[in-house]
């Protein structure tokens, strides 16, 4: 049987979800699917043009359409659906960001942000700053929770840990933080308005 792209991104999506993004090495992968590594660089010529693949298809979910009719309810529609994606894969946060900063994954959930804040009356250049910091805001939100999980769960956590980091749940925190940021952009936009 011929090793189609959809094999090897497949493969590489169950290597990350039951190992980590540490472990998801090529020869890991190869050996998981039975080939040569060499097989694997038809389909990917190196493994960061993998994990592109791999974030687009994690990020999948936040394509569709936006439901939401106002600006602000957009933009937490499009951040709790990027949050949902990230937490639906073991590391999928970390693999997420450093794709981004590599600028391999070629998902649009960043164009969404523009899109709501453009709506919301902010001129394009800070529309396109609204869009990084609420971006990296469910990024590094969302990398912290899933470190804290792993930690949890390979118990070395310390139980006398900070109640800062415990208290409220991760999701409350997350939507705290969604509503500072709408307040914010809400703020902006009344000091242009009198200004």
């Amino acid at each position: 049987m011929q090793l189609r792209r959809q094999d090897v991104l497949d493969g590489a999506i169950a290597i990350l979800d039951e190992y980590g993004l540490a472990d998801l090495t090529m020869r890991r992968l190869a050996s998981s699917l039975k080939v040569q590594p060499g097989a694997l660089y038809w389909h990917f010529p190196n493994k960061q043009t993998l994990l592109g693949a791999i974030a687009d298809t994690i990020l999948a979910p936040v394509e569709g359409p936006v439901a939401a009719g106002t600006w602000d309810a957009q933009i937490v529609e499009v951040a709790r659906r990027f949050r949902d994606a990230l937490l639906s894969h073991r590391d999928g946060a970390e693999l997420v960001s450093a794709t981004y900063a590599s600028r391999l994954t070629t998902t649009h959930t960043r164009e969404k942000f523009v899109s709501s804040a453009l709506r919301a009356g902010m001129p394009r250049a800070d529309a396109e700053l609204a869009a990084h910091a609420i971006l990296h805001y469910v990024l590094g939100q969302t990398v912290d929770e899933q470190s804290r999980m792993q930690l949890d769960s390979a118990g070395v956590l310390a139980e006398d840990a900070s109640p800062l980091f415990e208290a409220p749940d991760a999701s409350a925190r997350f939507e705290f933080g969604l509503q500072l940021f709408i307040g914010g952009v809400r703020h902006r936009l009344g000091n242009r308005a009198r200004a």
